[in-house]
């Protein structure tokens, strides 16, 4: 990419979008094409044929997506998988038919199975059944991956696919309902410390409520009281988290220095062509709490509601072929964690 090549970044406003749309800024590149929702609806094929024929950008960040924690993938089941492929298809498609000279596909490592061997290595996708409460979410993804491989194949595009970890940040989604574990850990040991020190009226703030009466139900409902929290599942799952920061350090770095071409290790068969990214360490859910606790300053206890799904026992990327790349992350999980918070603080996740 040259700095002022034309450059799309889907999904702008998310957590991810929005990262690498502020570090290609940070890094010079002056001319970027972002679009909101209202102003481009990617599942519209018809829409999406039409801005790449008149915009015709030369690369192309596939950031937009669907996406959530345990609870809501597994409730919107038919959104998640309609929404996400749609998505794909389209931007990938019109990306081949305008010529667009590279892009780079961000899914998840929830592609691989369920019982993956630890770490988990990307000739392990598609070797065992995937879990179920984000099958759905999982099979787009990987429908993408294999949508960028096979254009690649029959067509000479370049389109590379990264498989980032658990991702985290400013711009998160801090939604009681709707957030992955560590934000929704964020937000919920916040709320405990607040009702520890009595600070009703920022609680209501926080929770956009009314009266007291309807912050009481909401904390009620979510296990969040002065003394405790209570969380779900046993707390011993292993998950690797990245700041998002770093991931759209290496998916410029990968942007500006590797091709699909790179990344074939078989001719006649090119398969597992993507990237992992992560830190290459991992934690367990209970650690964690543990450790947002102390970051936030809550004394209170932590309790566990075994009744409701842990998901995947384990999680950790084998990120030898990213280190082997050039690139390593540079935040570190705490660090990550108060930088998250102190934005939580200040609000800007409400700002979307």
């Amino acid at each position: 990419m040259e700095k002022e090549s034309k450059i799309y970044v889907s999904g702008h406003t998310g957590l991810v979008g929005r990262a690498i749309l502020e570090k290609l800024k940070e890094k010079e590149y002056c001319n970027i094409i972002t679009k909101t929702h209202k102003e481009l609806d990617l599942t519209n094929q018809m829409a999406v044929k039409e801005f790449f024929e008149k915009e015709k950008p030369e690369y192309v960040f596939l950031c937009a997506a669907k996406v959530g924690g345990i609870w809501v993938n597994n409730i919107y089941r038919a959104d998640f998988i309609y929404q996400n492929l749609a998505i794909q298809l389209n931007v990938i498609h019109y990306s081949y038919l305008t010529g667009v000279k590279k892009l780079l596909f961000l899914g998840s490592s929830c592609i691989y199975p369920k019982h993956c061997p630890q770490p988990i290595k990307e000739e392990f996708l598609l070797t065992g059944e995937l879990e179920y409460t984000n099958e759905p979410y999982a099979i787009a993804k990987i429908a993408g991956l294999k949508m960028c491989e096979s254009y690649n194949i029959q067509y000479g595009t370049n389109f590379i696919c990264v498989m980032p970890t658990n991702l985290y940040g400013p711009n998160d989604n801090f939604d009681l309902e709707t957030s992955h574990v560590l934000p929704a850990l964020i937000r919920k040991i916040h709320l405990a410390k607040l009702l520890q020190q009595n600070c009703k009226d920022e609680i209501v703030k926080d929770l956009g409520v009314n009266d007291w009466n309807e912050a009481e139900k909401i904390l009620e409902k979510h296990g969040i009281s002065k003394d405790k929290i209570t969380l779900w599942g046993t707390g011993s799952p292993r998950r690797e988290f990245l700041y998002v920061e770093d991931l759209a350090e290496a998916c410029i770095f990968l942007m500006e220095r590797v091709n699909f071409t790179d990344l074939i290790k078989n001719k006649k068969e090119i398969k597992n062509t993507h990237i992992n990214i992560g830190t290459g360490k991992d934690i367990s859910i209970k650690e964690l709490a543990t450790l947002v606790s102390k970051i936030i300053g809550f004394e209170g206890d932590i309790l566990w509601d075994k009744s409701k799904p842990d998901g995947t026992p384990r999680k950790l990327l084998d990120v030898s072929k990213i280190h082997a790349l050039g690139w390593r992350h540079k935040i570190s999980l705490e660090e990550g964690i108060r930088k998250t918070y102190e934005s939580y603080l200040k609000g800007i996740w409400k700002k979307k």
